[in-house]
């Protein structure tokens, strides 16, 4: 069996880290191929590195540009590797322009694809990593369901459960590898903060970056934020966000301090030990679950609706005010909810399917 294991995203990069290992503890062969959809080393390379993953094989350097150019430069850039290197399956993980181009490349080339985090649903059609999920777990041969909950999604859908696996997600995998690590780096005290007197956030998604009105509210309900609690806001701000802010003649109000993007143990180990998370990022919607750091998510929906159900996470929207309430309101809870995403060995579970599947 050889895989074809591809990433093109920060978030993909450590989400497959687990893969990567695992296929080198069992000795199953693998290419690690990267399209370069994020491509600085702040966003990228820093990466491979802390994360101790080999070079990738291949390197497309795809780039930003629009949807329609990244998905057609991954597609014509891979399918030469695919049809060289005859891999059986071709990994893909999560739901950016990556996933769905190499999936769709890899399905008609007539090799088997396997989604990682499956059947994650906002219901938000006019969010494009929506459309990305739908297209890839419908294309995709085997279906890496995270939850339980993701699994009836897809059978709601009329995928069969021969396809469906639930393994858990792979980033409880990588938390549960790197979090001792992370917090001994002393990060805290390089940022000058005392753990758990501070939270951390992030802003990125188009849906918040592109809408002025729902950017200044995020804006307004930081730092508002920060004065009701307390708080100084630590927000590792997304490249996007800071060319919208700057076109816009906005600036982070009293009480928040602006990062740059930071290297992964870094963010790890600040986020393990913030009193609060305020994000919009899906995946730190799981991790601060996992991490048993109250959540208030800058978001309408969530497609981690299993973190809300558990108490560990509240959706707020965009207006200041209702970012306020949230804050106040997750500060009170203290943890102790159950971890609703995986045993911390999902990369195992999905090599022991594609094992049985041969």
């Amino acid at each position: 069996m050889k895989l074809a294991i591809v990433v093109g995203t920060r978030p993909e990069i450590i989400k497959m880290a687990p893969v990567v290992r695992a296929c080198a503890e069992r000795s199953v062969p693998y290419l690690l191929l990267h399209t370069g959809q994020h491509y600085s080393y702040e966003m990228d390379g820093v990466f491979f590195e802390e994360l101790g993953l080999p070079v990738p094989h291949t390197n497309l350097s795809v780039g930003s540009g629009t949807q329609a150019y990244q998905i057609g430069a991954i597609v014509s850039g891979i399918a030469p590797i695919f049809e060289r290197e005859r891999p059986d399956w071709v990994l893909v993980e999560g739901d950016t322009n990556s996933v769905l181009a190499a999936g769709l490349a890899g399905q008609k080339l007539g090799m088997r694809v396997g989604h990682v985090e499956a059947g994650l649903r906002s219901y938000d059609r006019s969010m494009p990593e929506e459309i990305n999920r739908i297209l890839t777990d419908h294309l995709s041969d085997h279906l890496y369901a995270p939850t339980a909950r993701s699994r009836e999604t897809l059978r709601g859908e009329g995928v069969g459960d021969e396809r469906i696996f639930v393994t858990g997600n792979t980033v409880v995998d990588e938390l549960n590898l790197q979090r001792s690590r992370a917090e001994a780096t002393g990060v805290t005290a390089r940022f000058g903060v005392t753990p758990k007197r501070y939270a951390v956030a992030t802003v990125h998604r188009a849906e918040n970056t592109d809408r002025e009105p729902r950017l200044r509210g995020i804006v307004q309900g930081l730092s508002d934020a920060a004065a009701a609690t307390g708080l100084e806001v630590l927000c590792a701000v997304h490249p996007r966000t800071t060319q919208r802010l700057q076109a816009l003649g906005l600036g982070w109000g009293r009480g928040v301090r602006a990062l740059p993007p930071l290297p992964y143990l870094d963010f790890l180990g600040l986020h393990a030990q913030a009193a609060l998370t305020l994000t919009d990022s899906g995946g730190l919607q799981e991790e601060a679950c996992c991490l048993g750091v109250p959540c208030v998510t800058l978001r309408d929906n969530t497609e981690r609706p299993e973190s809300v159900d558990v108490g560990a996470n509240v959706l707020v929207g965009a207006e200041a005010g209702a970012i306020v309430a949230g804050a106040r309101s997750m500060l009170e809870r203290k943890g102790g909810w159950a971890n609703p995403f995986g045993d911390g060995r999902a990369a195992h579970h999905i090599l022991d399917a594609l094992k049985a599947a041969g």
